[in-house]
């Protein structure tokens, strides 16, 4: 199965939310790097079906997916930035109610609520109404009712919003034992969220996808890189006239600098990453 995005392009008025994008995606993890701003939701709100494309098309496995309608939303996921949710079900109840809107049978459904429950680590607080659980455990129950229906497509957008470094950490091993052998497409504007997890990073900026590849790739084609040095306090006036600092730091009487620059800008820097502008 594949899906390919050919020429997609949305606009509001004059404003291009989405410019002429061509890619096509298999199975594997796919993020979706860019500011907020950069067009992301409203990719994925096409993607699935929420919103039509102004021009361009987007096939499954060689068919359009508008055309598709109710086949191609049995092989869709998808967890929204702000899902809805009553507050006053419990986990287990939420999701055999998202299970009954999707057409799964009643024994099935019992079957793969309690799986996915377990899966996503929500065992003890299955029984525990959604207002009550923490912001984690809320994006956990989000990701098993996108689960449900056990998609090829599964579309995730800002996943990892708000929660704690011990929640992304946890968020990020979840999503790289759910993409066996389907599609996740992750979308974060923060690039420790995919770069271990993500099999090919798409980066988007301004509606267009400026780059895409490997992170490897994307790192050697950029122009700038990311150097981290230890300096004293009077040098640091000095550097920050003449390099882009994104990062600085009081330690043990020196200071330690995050320099974007295509050159070495010191003669202790050392190399960390490409830049994320």
């Amino acid at each position: 199965m594949d899906l390919v995005l050919d020429n997609l392009t949305k606009e509001f008025g004059e404003f291009v939310a989405v410019d002429h994008i061509n890619i096509t995606m298999t199975s594997g993890v796919y993020g979706l790097l860019g500011v907020n701003g950069a067009g992301k939701t409203t990719l994925m709100r096409m993607l699935c079906t929420l919103l039509k494309p102004t021009d361009g098309n987007i096939y499954c496995s060689g068919k359009d997916i508008f055309k598709m309608e109710e086949e191609y939303r049995n092989l869709l996921g998808y967890l929204p930035q702000d899902f809805g949710f009553y507050p006053e079900f419990t986990v287990k109840d939420y999701l055999l109610y998202i299970a009954a809107i999707k057409g799964i049978r009643p024994a099935v459904a019992r079957k793969r609520t309690k799986e996915l429950i377990a899966k996503v680590g929500l065992t003890k607080a299955a029984d525990k109404k959604l207002k009550k659980l923490s912001g984690g455990m809320k994006r956990r129950a989000g990701i098993a009712q996108a689960m449900i229906n056990n998609p090829q497509i599964l579309i995730l957008d800002e996943p990892t919003a708000g929660l704690d470094p011990n929640e992304r950490i946890r968020f990020r091993n979840l999503i790289s034992e759910l993409s066996e052998e389907r599609m996740v497409l992750l979308s974060t504007h923060i690039v420790s969220d995919i770069e271990y997890i993500a099999n090919e990073i798409l980066m988007m900026k301004d509606g267009a996808i400026i780059n895409q590849g490997t992170l490897d790739k994307i790192i050697d084609s950029m122009p700038e890189r990311v150097w981290t040095c230890s300096v004293r306090p009077q040098e640091v006036s000095a550097i920050t006239k003449r390099y882009k600092v994104s990062n600085m730091k009081s330690e043990h009487g020196g200071v330690d600098l995050r320099i974007i620059s295509a050159e070495k800008p010191y003669e202790s820097a050392v190399f960390a990453c490409s830049s994320d502008a």
